[in-house]
């Protein structure tokens, strides 16, 4: 059996102008990255803005998330691709839009974003990699900013930043715990004011959000401006704009602001863009990407990171707030793997039939399934086939589902590509030609920041109560008397189970969800709220995929996945 890499790398790929030329993208409208990468030029994708303004010719969207993650595998990417390549089959012209590979995962335990077997985004290699270098792009930047506060502070301290008080993080896109908690400015008064300082990873930066929901150069220079960096000695905030840098950091993030366009296995136009994780960002591809891929298809194939505690929810509340987008459809991938671990079953024996353990663990996809509706968008359940899945266990999922007012269709990409999804593709744009969804958000912005997380908590998670720290009430109430009550809220927690609690698989509710910290991002737009033990800097297992990625002397690389 080959594996995903070998697949990927067998597989004889169009030019991408051949790509683009499916959805009327000239090759004048691109910026070639060698023969199968590209990047919009900013006057296509000012464009397509404006087409995707026009609802008669804006495509209809499709938000694919999931149940919640298990080591048994879910395949999101993979079932987003398949679906893709599959309305294609049956005639429907399609686009898909994703984000953009961490190197964090590649190297740590999850591995890539490209999907898998014959559902995959191409080249695979270079898009898990380095791609286009955006995400070096926004390390930089966010990095840059980091060096003209403390060099503003080495000469003089015209702004009276208290060194104490500052609340921007350095960066890298890498899981490297050391770089969590640091001390910074040692050596002596040149080599800068001794302080604690702290790393995040590069896609849970603030810079990295601020890309992802801005449309263009100017609207991303008001939101660097808008950066609270810290306070004054008089306990006022500062912002970024205060230091008259802004242009210089947008001039590092001029090309990464403009989307990416790859390919499927299949020759599926792909929009790859914006990388933040949906543990502990908001875990959506970029506004652009997406209005782009309305713009030139009739339906668009997007995911949100994780399941629809968190990725959706923050997809629904944030993003399309931020772009005025609806989805009209959502596909919750589950696997009977999957379901059967949150049934209880150890990952050992999950090839062996457990119909039990399959109807215990439904409980989680019920939850997601109730978590869609929620918002009016109509889900259809995908079932992402395994060889160990039997004909009862698959009856049985197909009953429960059917029995919650929702479809659970068998998807078959991994191993036959857009072929194995035609079935989920008929069922999906059945549901978005009817126009079944009225989608609406959770909370209205003027609910107050406290009450916010109280709604998601309650209403997502499934809590009894949330139990918040002083010190992060106190900061509710300081952003509110700032006039950053209105802002959405991004919840910063586990992706391993509903609750805050990574042991606690299945569907918990009732417990009481802390609230350790609160966090404003007042750039992106939104603030952010830390919940039980998360980190924005993710550490490597004990054997990191890094063990396995090779290249040899002709430049293939092995072992990436």
């Amino acid at each position: 059996m080959l594996s995903d890499i070998e697949i990927a790398q067998k597989n004889r790929m169009d030019p991408i102008t051949a790509v683009a030329a499916k959805i009327g993208i000239t090759a004048d409208q691109l910026e070639l990255y060698g023969m199968y990468k590209a990047k919009l030029t900013m006057e296509e994708l000012r464009t397509l803005q404006a087409k995707a303004c026009d609802p008669s010719v804006r495509g209809k969207l499709i938000l694919v998330t999931a149940i919640t993650p298990t080591p048994a595998g879910e395949g999101k990417s993979t079932v987003s691709i398949g679906l893709g390549d599959g309305l294609r089959r049956i005639g429907r012209k399609s686009v898909i839009a994703l984000r953009e590979p961490s190197l964090g995962p590649c190297f740590g335990i999850k591995g890539g974003a490209c999907g898998g077997g014959y559902a995959q985004i191409v080249p695979m290699e270079d898009i898990n990699l380095h791609f286009t270098g955006d995400i070096h792009a926004i390390s930089i930047a966010n990095n840059l900013i980091a060096a003209l506060v403390d060099n503003h502070i080495q000469q003089g301290n015209e702004l009276e930043i208290d060194p104490r008080t500052i609340t921007w993080k350095r960066c890298v896109d890498l899981n490297d715990r050391e770089l969590r908690n640091i001390v910074a400015g040692l050596g002596g008064k040149a080599d800068g004011t001794p302080r604690e300082d702290h790393f995040c990873i590069s896609v849970a930066s603030e810079i990295m959000a601020i890309v992802c929901l801005s449309r263009t150069i100017r609207e991303l220079k008001e939101r660097i401006g808008n950066i609270v960096i810290g306070q004054n000695y008089n306990r006022e905030p500062v912002k970024f704009a205060r230091l008259e840098c802004v242009g210089a950091v947008a001039a590092l993030l001029k090309d990464a602001l403009r989307p990416n366009l790859v390919q499927t296995l299949e020759k599926t136009p792909a929009f790859v863009h914006g990388g933040p994780f949906a543990n502990i960002a908001h875990g959506c591809n970029s506004i652009n990407a997406t209005l782009s891929a309305l713009a030139c298809s009739d339906y668009v194939v997007t995911e949100a990171g994780f399941a629809a505690d968190l990725g959706a929810e923050k997809f629904c509340d944030i993003k399309c707030r931020a772009a005025g987008i609806a989805p009209s459809a959502a596909v919750i991938v589950a696997t009977i793997r999957a379901l059967k671990m949150h049934g209880g079953v150890a990952k050992t024996d999950l090839a062996r039939p457990d119909t039990g353990a399959l109807a215990k663990g439904f409980d989680n996809l019920a939850v997601h399934i109730e978590n869609m509706k929620k918002y009016g968008v109509p889900p259809v359940v995908a079932v992402n086939r395994f060889v160990s899945d039997t004909e009862e266990e698959i009856r049985l999922l197909e009953d429960m589902c059917a029995r919650f007012g929702t479809k659970a269709v068998v998807c078959e990409g991994w191993e036959k590509g857009g072929r194995g999804a035609e079935e989920l593709a008929e069922t999906v744009a059945d549901i978005c030609d009817k126009g079944k969804a009225d989608f609406h958000y959770l909370y209205p912005l003027e609910m107050p920041l406290k009450e916010k997380i109280e709604t998601i908590a309650v209403n997502i998670y499934r809590a009894g109560k949330v139990v918040f720290e002083a010190s992060a009430l106190k900061k509710l109430d300081l952003y509110t008397a700032q006039g950053y009550g209105n802002l959405p809220v991004c919840i910063a927690k586990t992706q391993n189970s509903i609750s805050h609690d990574k042991s606690l698989y299945g569907a918990p509710k009732g417990y009481d969800f802390p609230v350790r910290d609160v966090q404003l991002y007042s750039g992106a737009g939104f603030v952010v709220v830390f919940a039980g033990d998360i980190m924005t800097m993710p550490g490597l297992p004990k054997r990191p995929a890094a063990l396995d990625i090779d290249v040899d002397d002709n430049g293939v690389i092995s072992g990436l996945f």
